[in-house]
């Protein structure tokens, strides 16, 4: 190779014009992908709670004998309404999952009915047993509690599993899947606006 062949390749190995450029088309994307996980999962956490608030108000509003829903249809109608309208401001496309279940007290949240009489005393139900009908269907249940808001003097579990597409294209992008799914969860115990009729014993 002669000398002027030498020099100019020597030239162009120094040249760093443009290596900014190169640069950033290299770090831009994952640079990108980072910027929209931000915001993807900054979206999540604001709608869980924002969510989550919704449920803790109207929860705590079915609390009383006559609470102020608006809206026609039975009590659940009206709070799965509530929640769904006030949650439209925010979301404007998704489905609702909305569970209520109430039981007699708060110890009995999630667990079987009392057993009255345990026959062999093994601890656990047989034929023959006695036990508190707390939900009142006449069989013996492993969670005690009733589909609906209940009635007054008892605690209600509230469940709303939101599903809603996501705002950025995160599937695409790393394979996450299409859709949130936000959960929240509340406890209220119903004002003591009545009598609360003590649970049937079945034997």
């Amino acid at each position: 190779m002669s000398a002027l062949g030498r020099r100019r390749r020597g030239a162009l190995g120094r040249d760093v014009r443009g290596v900014a450029a190169v640069e950033f088309g290299i770090l831009s994307i994952p640079l990108c992908i980072c910027l929209l996980g931000m915001i993807d999962a900054g979206y999540f956490m604001y709608v869980r709670s924002d969510l989550q608030g919704v449920l803790n108000d109207v929860a705590r509003q079915a609390t009383v004998q006559t609470p102020n829903f608006s809206g026609t249809g039975t009590l659940s109608q009206k709070i799965d309404n509530a929640i769904q309208t006030r949650m439209g401001s925010l979301v404007h496309s998704g489905s609702y999952a909305i569970t209520k279940t109430s039981y007699y007290k708060f110890s009995s949240v999630g667990k079987p009915e009392k057993l009255t009489k345990d026959v062999n005393g093994n601890g656990k139900y047989d034929v023959g047993d006695c036990f508190q009908d707390d939900n009142g269907n006449g069989v013996w249940d492993t969670d005690s509690g009733k589909s609906g808001a209940g009635s007054a003097d008892d605690v209600v579990v509230y469940t709303v599993t939101l599903t809603i597409p996501r705002i950025v294209p995160m599937t695409s992008l790393i394979g996450l899947p299409a859709n949130y799914t936000v959960v929240a969860k509340a406890t209220v115990h119903n004002q003591p606006y009545a009598n609360q009729p003590a649970p049937a014993v079945v034997c």
